[in-house]
């Protein structure tokens, strides 16, 4: 025994058991478990032991990369597999390769009474190990999970597809099947190529791949296994990564992988499954700095308060008054005051102006709410106004209420998703998530989850989500991703020495011209020329539509062309809220004695809604005093049917 320690180079001798027939087994510990590693047939090999094995010794073979992406098997193990592995390298699942896996095989089964049943892993070129060895063995084969797999040599590592191949691979892998060039490409027993044996023993198959994998195509692999797979009668499923290369193998929340291998296994019912939270394995939203001062507010303090921010989505209740319930429910001892403050059509500009009236109308916020994606792209804002317009409210909360917890959601609709599936960031949520990670405010990608969720097949737009205004299901989708994400950041007791504590708010802004000095201005501060007038309970005398808020409140109102009323204002911008109906005409101003400018009040809402809509008209300006003259232009919009300006609020910044 001494000289087999030796040979081995092994000093830890208490770490090293004998088996039954003379193997040497070395211990050591693998991300919690025991690990026992040793020689069979001349290789290396590794089992990794659960802690309480399940019934039948259930396991998993790692047939390539082991301990890459492990959170598959770590959670396999969890539920009492034992996790197996050998090293064939280099061998691309030639049948010298098989041979030494059916050794391994066999003192696994016969020495360590695992399972006659294996589930192998086959990662990239560990496919071709795993489908090699399954068409050889069928009847050893449980399931078959395989990840980005080669299930072609002439892909990789032969390049003769699509794929970047790779001549060193290439090379020894004709060597090790003592094939020529020729014969290798007209080889025949490529997992492709070799189904049949798996059907025809009903082996299952999952493969997990990046849709645009580059080293190994998905359409010279699993989508060739797929199609013949199911022609033949097996049973397969694909889960393609939307815009997902390679790398990384696997799944980040490896749900789907283990249900399935746990489906494939005997004694383990429904009750054993794991819940399977998204489509391909990652979630949506982004922590960051947390929400643990809220939760201190929440659950210790025992009264809070939370806003929400946003357009028509959230106006119109739906998530949010599912969101008010589920923070009920999760601190039902807690007293909320909960502020509505959404409003249909408008954007990150108009909230930063009216932050204060419509967010801190009772005081200071523990928890705010605050969504403008859709409208901030649809109502034309520039990419430089939506950084200011988000930025205006975030860095305002902050410097409101220091402790102030924020969750940024950006919803979806169609000219997001069409810009998603191009594998692309629509540009309003880049935006907004530049000020989301300057400020590490958590934040929530409906967006990109609604797009994936569809192309996963969970469900459709036009028969469930139905509309940008969410039906009953999409809001209520909504609410499971604002609860995986409460979930995920409350997962932890909260500890003795918690405390509030401020929260991030960096010495400088994003954009020292953001919005967060905006606020509304008096209507009495504009000296008014002849034409116009303060209407104190202002609505329209046509059958347009209004908005809440704008509406049965006081307007500064001219139809004349050439009325003129003069603004003295201290900041860096100046704009107009206005309602911009029907007939809404142009509006030409002039700061600081400089030339006149002219914009356009009538939008494309126009024609049916007096459409709160906010114009800043310059916000390049010097921070000091400054005088802007605004009159009604001569000129209007040709669809118009006047040249009415109505303005609910000044602006300035």
């Amino acid at each position: 025994m001494k000289k087999v320690f030796s040979m081995l180079g092994i000093l830890l001798l208490p770490s090293i058991l004998m088996s039954a027939d003379e193997v040497v087994v070395k211990r050591s510990e693998w991300n919690g478990y025991e690990r026992q590693d040793f020689v069979v047939d001349g290789r290396k090999c590794l089992l990794v032991i659960p802690k309480t094995p399940a019934q039948g010794k259930p396991w998993a073979w790692r047939t390539e990369f082991f301990g890459h992406e492990p959170q598959g098997d770590i959670a396999l193990l969890g539920k009492g597999f034992h996790i197996a592995y050998m090293d064939v390298q280099n061998m691309y699942g030639a049948p010298v390769a098989l041979d030494h896996m059916d050794k391994f095989y066999a003192y696994l089964t016969k020495e360590r009474g695992l399972s006659s049943k294996t589930v192998p892993e086959g990662f990239s070129r560990g496919g071709l190990f795993a489908f090699n060895w399954a068409a050889r063995n069928p009847d050893k084969v449980a399931a078959l999970y395989v990840d980005a797999p080669v299930c072609d040599f002439k892909s990789w590592p032969g390049g003769k597809g699509k794929g970047k191949g790779s001549t060193a691979d290439w090379e020894r892998c004709k060597k090790i099947y003592g094939l020529t060039e020729e014969q290798a490409m007209a080889y025949k027993l490529n997992p492709v190529d070799n189904l049949e044996p798996l059907a025809k023993a009903k082996i299952p198959i999952l493969s997990v791949c990046g849709e645009t994998d580059k080293v190994v195509p998905i359409d010279e692999n699993s989508r060739i296994i797929k199609e013949r797979y199911e022609k033949l009668g097996g049973t397969i499923t694909l889960i393609a990564k939307p815009f997902c290369d390679h790398h990384p193998h696997s799944m980040k929340d490896p749900a789907k992988i283990v249900n399935f291998i746990l489906r494939a296994t005997p004694g383990f019912d429904q009750s054993a499954m794991v819940e399977e939270k998204t489509p391909y394995g990652y979630d949506y939203f982004r922590i960051r700095d947390g929400l643990m001062n809220c939760r201190i507010r929440f659950e210790r303090e025992k009264n809070a308060r939370v806003a929400f921010l946003g357009g028509s989505i959230t106006a119109g209740g739906g998530w949010r008054d599912l969101v008010c319930e589920n923070l009920k429910q999760r601190f039902p001892q807690t007293e909320f005051d909960f502020i509505a403050a959404g409003i249909s059509s408008l954007g990150s500009t108009p909230h930063s102006f009216r932050f204060t009236r419509d967010v801190l109308m009772n005081g200071p916020v523990d928890l705010l709410f605050v969504e403008a994606a859709v409208n901030d792209e649809t109502n034309g804002q520039t990419p430089v106004e939506m950084v200011r317009g988000m930025e205006g409210v975030v860095r305002q909360a902050r410097i409101s209420n220091p402790k102030m917890d924020i969750i940024m959601l950006q919803f979806v609709d169609p000219d997001k998703m069409k810009v998603i599936n191009e594998g692309k960031i629509p540009v309003v949520i880049e935006c907004h998530e530049k000020v989301a990670e300057y400020y590490a405010v958590p934040s929530i990608d409906l967006a990109k989850e609604v797009t994936e969720r569809i192309y996963a097949g969970e469900f459709t737009w036009e028969k469930d989500f139905k509309n940008l205004h969410p039906s009953p299901f999409g809001h209520a989708l909504y609410l499971k991703s604002i609860k995986r994400l409460f979930d995920e950041a409350w997962k932890q007791p909260l500890t003795g020495d918690c405390a509030l504590k401020d929260c991030k708010l960096p010495e400088k802004p994003l954009d020292e011209k953001s919005y967060f000095r905006g606020k509304l201005v008096d209507l009495k501060q504009a000296v008014l020329g002849e034409g116009w007038a303060v209407i104190p309970d202002w609505k329209p005398s046509d059958k347009a539509g209004t908005r809440k808020g704008f509406v049965n409140v006081p307007a500064l109102v001219s139809e004349k062309p050439g009325s003129t009323l003069k603004l003295k204002f201290e900041g860096t911008a100046v704009g107009i809220f206005v309602a911009a109906g029907p007939d809404a005409g142009t509006v030409e101003y002039s700061i600081d004695g400089g030339p006149f400018a002219s914009r356009n009040l009538f939008t494309q809402w126009s024609g049916g809604l007096h459409l709160p809509w906010a114009q800043v008209l310059n916000a390049e300006l010097a921070s000091g005093q400054h005088e802007m003259v605004l009159k009604v232009s001569k000129d209007a919009d040709p669809k118009s049917k006047g040249n009415a300006v109505r303005i609910i609020h000044l602006l300035v910044n």
